[in-house]
């Protein structure tokens, strides 16, 4: 259950309330050199600018371009919202098969995924969203607490480093990598 909390906090992270996993080649209509922008400042950013600097990459990796695209995402997380995650999956895969290019459909269902307990499923839609955006730190940071559950601290530790190169000031994750640099002493990597 603790592990549920943190991937949901994580997923608080971009705008509403499940939607961190992530985004990419960007979706249709994101604009690549403002998301090259805005990744080049939020590594720099003070922990506030961060903040904001997270929420306009959020709002650009979510840009479809295509009102019924956006309807199949917001029926997506509105299920997830009250906890129809069967529903949640059916939106989010007629989104994915809809629109394969538009990775917000792969992040929000690798969301329900996880949700659901499906972690190869999830998995497999992380790898989606990183191909095309591999600078997602919603999807690196899912993918940790995936790596967490299925007992690869390891892997999980070089994942949230991973993270820290692209967003240090992200909420949560120096406690999260000096959680698992706990776990991990005495544990030959």
């Amino acid at each position: 259950m603790k592990a549920l909390r943190q991937f949901l906090k994580c997923a608080v992270t971009f705008p509403a309330l499940f939607w961190l996993f992530f985004a990419g080649q960007p979706g249709f209509a994101a604009d690549q050199a403002r998301l090259d922008t805005l990744f080049a400042e939020l590594s720099e950013a003070d922990p506030y600018g961060a903040g904001q600097i997270e929420q306009e990459i959020a709002m650009e990796l979510s840009r479809s371009g295509s009102d019924a695209m956006d309807l199949l995402l917001e029926r997506g997380r509105a299920a997830m919202e009250v906890g129809d995650i069967q529903g949640a999956i059916g939106h989010l895969t007629a989104l994915v098969d809809h629109a394969p290019e538009f990775t917000e459909g792969y992040n929000a269902r690798a969301t329900a995924y996880f949700m659901a307990g499906l972690y190869g499923p999830a998995i497999a839609d992380i790898g989606q969203v990183l191909d095309r955006e591999p600078r997602h730190f919603g999807a690196l940071s899912g993918l940790a607490l995936i790596l967490e559950e299925i007992g690869d601290n390891p892997r999980a530790m070089e994942v949230l480093l991973q993270v820290q190169k692209i967003h240090p000031q992200m909420q949560g994750l120096s406690d999260r990598i000096a959680r698992l640099e706990l776990v991990l002493q005495g544990t030959a990597l």
